[in-house]
């Protein structure tokens, strides 16, 4: 007993610390769910699902899911209605680790895409599954 009189503010320290780790968890806002890469593939092939890179132009530039077109999250609900007309069109949204991607999801949903998915892990989940990433850079032949 004289070691936790002691050690009291260690071992409240500890708790705490622990407390905090463990939140994300309990609370569900640890992980960013969404489709995997696999399930995005096969809801592109199968309905033709239209993928949407919500992060800036540079980024997009440096590196996309092949074939998805660009939105930045901030224009995303004055961009979205252009790129996609028809609202019952699957979406899978992508930002680089998915963050991004799960809010841009819901404003999808707002401006009605109810089939609007985050790309669950982003593009760096994609490019760990091994599909394909497209760069805008412009390759010069010498």
């Amino acid at each position: 007993m004289g070691f936790i009189l002691a050690n009291w503010m260690l071992i409240v320290l500890a708790l705490v610390s622990g407390g905090m780790l463990l939140w994300p968890k309990v609370a569900g806002g640890g992980t960013v769910t969404g489709i995997t890469p696999a399930g995005a593939v096969q809801l592109i092939n199968r309905q033709k699902a239209v993928v949407i890179d919500v992060g800036g132009a540079a980024k997009y530039a440096a590196a996309h899911v092949a074939g998805a077109k660009n939105a930045p999250l901030a224009e995303l609900e004055t961009q979205l209605p252009g790129l996609v007309k028809n609202k019952a069109t699957p979406l899978v949204l992508v930002a680089d680790t998915g963050l991004r991607a799960s809010r841009a999801a819901a404003a999808a949903k707002k401006l009605g895409y109810a089939s609007a998915q985050p790309l669950a892990g982003g593009l760096k989940g994609w490019r760990e599954a091994g599909l394909p990433v497209e760069s805008a850079a412009v390759n010069v032949k010498e």
